[in-house]
């Protein structure tokens, strides 16, 4: 009597329900396999037997899942994963969705799409998750490192033009003044779902070299986007998850100038967020390292004011110092009328990097000149960035507490109180519960407690 096998395979219903959302045959998607296979260089001989054996279970070995994938989104005109078609084998389990930088385009692809599709299903897996320093510093060495993708174009599909990826930058650019208006939790569902309906069937389509990678450049801006909007929303964990894809769909794109802000930008400022200031200034100076001479004067200004907030963290004035010199001196030759910085750097101005200052003075204990730079910062912001200039005041009125002006910390603090009772942000009230904190040793005089009940009967609405 022979021996039954010690795991029975189990039927792969996954894949059975996408053949027949396909329409495909067994033969006619084996047909498809082979000849997605031969575009990869890959000599693959499937017939109907072989689909046959998938449907009971069996796992085809090397890069046949990804190509099966690939073959399978082409006829429906969506990007599918290889967890999709019930052949992640564990590796790609659902908890590392999003925190890998994949080494193939094609994998990128698999990879952000995933990550969108569980963030609308709202798995717990991904706001739940923690941050760790690695997650974010590991990708950026890969960044680092990594040769350009040589080819990005695909021929089968939807057709993708120019037209489409002009749909993308413009639905970007109203999400970000939206946001910028509201806070995130009014927006970051509109974001996922745009991101999870429409953009991953535009990375599934056909599209020309040059259309391919301006495709790859906008999408990662979105991404990039919807990733701070996570850390806006008190998911930290999520966020990481999407900045890394952001960076790699920027390495995609070609734009080490872009792959660089994601670093220096999004990156480090999560670091700070979680109190990780040693990796703060390794991010930022692997932006400077990875992206030199491929920016203008006022995306280094941003990445120097990026290290100098991890030097002011770890308490070293000096470097903090240095760095900071270089930021305000690439801002200086920095030339608003050029038209030659890329659109997602345009925003970064004397306000911005008073901003960034006024952390770096604040954590340094320099008081006198935090709220200098933080005046500075208010005075340069438009009525329109209503969170930024919420966090603003908050950042103003802690350096006023810091020089034991109680009274004027208190009145400054309520200017952002009403701002963020217009908002949906988590970020404001972390900034808040900060400042109530560094109040707590003057709880006891009258403004301090009438601060209090203020908060208090917000907390109550």
């Amino acid at each position: 009597m022979a021996a039954r096998p010690l795991v029975a395979r189990q039927p792969n219903e996954r894949l059975q329900a996408l053949i027949q959302e396909a329409g495909c045959s067994n033969a006619g998607l084996a047909r498809r396999v082979n000849m997605c296979g031969a575009e990869h260089g890959l000599d693959l001989r499937y017939d109907k037997t072989s689909v046959a054996r998938w449907l009971r279970g069996q796992q085809p070995r090397g890069r046949a899942p990804a190509v099966i994938a690939e073959a399978l989104g082409r006829k429906l005109g969506r990007t599918v994963t290889i967890d999709e078609i019930g052949m992640a084998n564990g590796k790609n389990l659902a908890s590392g969705v999003g925190l890998q930088f994949s080494p193939t385009v094609l994998g990128a692809i698999e990879q952000v799409c995933e990550l969108w599709r569980s963030d609308v299903g709202r798995r717990d897996f991904l706001s739940g998750s923690s941050v760790a320093a690695s997650a974010l510093v590991e990708p950026s060495r890969d960044w680092l490192i990594s040769s350009p993708d040589p080819q990005v174009s695909r021929a089968a599909g939807p057709r993708v033009g120019q037209s489409d990826v002009q749909a993308v930058r413009a639905m970007t650019q109203a999400l970000v003044e939206l946001d910028h208006q509201y806070g995130s939790g009014h927006v970051r569902p509109v974001v996922v779902h745009y991101l999870n309906s429409v953009v991953s069937g535009l990375l599934a389509g056909s599209y020309r070299e040059a259309v391919g990678r301006e495709l790859f450049a906008a999408v990662s801006r979105l991404t990039e986007l919807a990733g701070y909007m996570a850390v806006d929303t008190g998911q930290p964990g999520l966020a990481q998850r999407y900045y890394i894809q952001a960076l790699r769909l920027a390495q995609a794109a070609g734009d080490r100038g872009y792959g660089g802000y994601v670093l220096a930008a999004s990156m480090s400022h999560l670091a700070a967020q979680l109190g990780n200031p040693r990796e703060i200034a390794q991010l930022a100076r692997a932006a400077q390292e990875g992206a030199r001479g491929r920016v203008t004067p006022r995306a280094e200004a941003m990445f120097h004011a990026a290290e100098a907030r991890g030097h002011a963290l770890l308490g070293d004035a000096r470097s903090a110092q240095t760095a900071s010199g270089r930021a305000v001196a690439a801002l200086e030759t920095a030339d608003p009328r050029s038209g030659d910085d890329p659109a997602w750097i345009r925003h970064f101005d004397e306000a911005y990097l008073a901003d960034e200052l006024a952390h770096c003075h604040r954590d340094l204990g320099q008081a006198e000149a935090a709220a200098r730079r933080a005046q500075e910062s208010l005075a340069g912001l438009p009525a329109t960035k209503a969170r930024r200039r919420a966090l603003g005041y908050v950042l103003l009125a802690t350096a006023q507490v810091q020089q034991r002006e109680i009274e004027l910390a208190c009145h400054t603090g309520l200017k952002a109180v009403e701002l963020l009772e217009t908002l949906r942000s988590h970020r404001g009230a972390e900034y808040l519960e900060d400042f109530q904190q560094r109040l707590e040793p003057y709880r006891d005089e009258p403004v301090v407690r009438e601060f209090g009940a203020r908060m208090e009967l917000q907390a109550a609405a």
